[in-house]
């Protein structure tokens, strides 16, 4: 049984940061090993509570007071099978999600910090590979049935893998040249190094999933060849369209661009040394990457502002400023607004704060400031107030407010607007709704019957724990289609959405 007084013996603890002197002179992961002292310790302080929210809370349905109670007791085999049995890809997620099963902990209810659950679980996840290795699941015979998963993100390899084990013959097709999504250049190394993908496609290619890079579908392959090939198709393109700001005076100037674009770019750079290999470190519009010297502005607040924010460090900007277009979230939680064990709106610092930049809240850039030569050199800001009339924002700027920043390097980080308007859409006959994403039936299949949608295509942009729910999920749908013997497991349905006040 767990320890009932846990929780008040030991006081939430994570462990240490790389030094931020160190850290931002590689591309190495911010945080070390917990030890198991420490993350025994933290486990304790689960006490397996009558109705556990945070199951609600991630959309996996994490079994967490369970492997909190296997690792207090050093059952971790165990707990690597517990957790797994629900998350396909525990390395991503521990590293990767901002961990909305925290803010749903009985703990946060009673004014206490939450268990670390986070950090537990990217533990039990390395202690699979430290002690014997992710170990391949093959099946003993094969149901006939084929499947091709457009798009290699967490979405799309959570469904590969579920479909693989029930027998199912499943090829990924990528348009990049490596598997991962976005996972793969869009985050960088410091928060995911690429070794943790490789070894679990090496896990999937051993369960018989079959990988094709470099393939564009509908370009390089089209709709119709691909349904000739399989009996099921699941889109798992992503929400790359990057939400951009045109009617902005100088939008137009070098030195303005997409945060992805200029994250992927970076993220080549890197795995490319890594590799030994020489890489061109440009954009494709050919423009430099590398922020060494500049001074750097980032529009946006959230995860890839803070991914663009510790890129700039790392590749030794001269300073950096990063505005929000709203005012500075409370420190705590405001039950008003966000009671638990909702995801509240609080200010959320990420370990690249803490290595230099300046966040400028409740501002909007009013233009980017030519040089005279058609580069950025600066942008104008004022300060704004943002309210909402019948469900529209109005973003109004205060007089007199108005003042520069110095900017050789621009990287708007200010949302996404849903899949990509591709070829395949078209060939798929599947269209884009109002937020240009892809419906979904009941079912998980689109207006084309047999071509599945899952992830952030179907989503929208969101946490990894809804693309790995969402890819889970699919996968069950598809095995039902395809006749398959059994059900599989499915976290959550096409209209299932986070936790939130009614």
């Amino acid at each position: 049984m767990p320890d009932p007084n846990g929780f008040l013996r030991y006081e939430r603890r994570l462990p240490a940061r790389r030094p931020v002197a160190v850290r931002i002179t590689d591309w190495r992961e911010v945080y070390p090993p917990a030890g198991e002292e420490l993350i025994r310790e933290q486990a304790t302080r689960c006490m397996d509570c009558g109705i556990p929210f945070c199951h609600d809370g991630c959309p996996l349905g994490n079994r967490i007071p369970d492997w909190n109670d296997l690792v207090r007791t050093g059952s971790w085999d165990a707990a690597v099978d517990s957790l797994h049995a629900t998350n396909n890809f525990p390395e991503f997620t521990g590293r990767l999600c901002p961990a909305p099963c925290e803010a749903a902990c009985v703990l946060g209810l009673g004014g206490q910090q939450p268990v670390t659950i986070k950090q537990v679980e990217v533990e039990i996840a390395d202690a699979a590979v430290a002690r014997g290795g992710l170990n391949p699941r093959p099946v003993p015979a094969s149901t006939g049935r084929s499947v091709a998963v457009v798009g290699s993100g967490p979405a799309g390899l959570a469904a590969a893998q579920q479909l693989a084990r029930a027998g199912h013959a499943v090829t990924v097709y990528e348009r990049d040249d490596a598997i991962g999504g976005l996972l793969r250049y869009g985050i960088p190394d410091f928060k995911l190094e690429k070794q943790h993908i490789d070894r679990r496609l090496a896990q999937l290619a051993a369960e018989g999933v079959q990988f094709r890079t470099g393939v564009n579908v509908g370009v390089d392959v089209t709709a119709e060849e691909l349904r000739a090939r399989h009996d099921a198709v699941l889109l798992a393109c992503g929400a790359l369209q990057g939400r951009d700001t045109p009617e902005t005076p100088g939008r137009p100037l070098r030195g303005v661009h997409q945060a992805m674009t200029h994250l992927v770019a970076a993220n080549r750079v890197v795995a490319a040394a890594g590799d030994g290999r020489p890489a061109p470190a440009v954009l494709p519009d050919g423009a430099p990457i590398d922020a060494a010297g500049k001074h750097v502005v980032i529009i946006g607040g959230g995860d890839t502002a803070a991914d663009c924010l510790g890129v700039a460090h790392r590749q030794g900007a001269a300073g950096v400023h990063q505005l929000d277009l709203y005012p500075e979230p409370p420190h705590g939680r405001d039950a008003e607004r966000d009671p638990w064990p909702t995801w509240p709106w609080v200010l959320r610092n990420y370990p690249a704060h803490e290595e230099g930049g300046e966040r400028v809240f409740a501002v909007a850039v009013q233009e980017f400031v030519d040089d005279g030569t058609g580069q950025v050199k600066g942008v104008r800001i004022a300060e704004v107030t943002v309210e909402r009339r019948d469900g529209r924002r109005i973003v109004t700027a205060l007089p007199g407010s108005e003042r520069e920043l110095p900017a050789d390097l621009v990287l708007l980080a200010i949302g996404f607007e849903g899949t990509e308007e591709q070829p395949l859409l078209a060939q798929f006959g599947v269209t884009r709704n109002a937020r240009g994403a892809v419906d979904a039936r009941p079912d998980w299949q689109t207006d084309a019957d047999g071509v599945f949608v899952a992830g952030d295509m179907h989503r929208g942009a969101s946490l990894i724990v809804w693309a790995i729910a969402e890819g889970r999920a699919a996968a069950a749908a598809i095995h039902s289609y395809l006749g398959g013997v059994g059900d599989l497991p499915a976290p959550v349905d096409p209209a299932r959405q986070p936790l939130a006040a009614r």
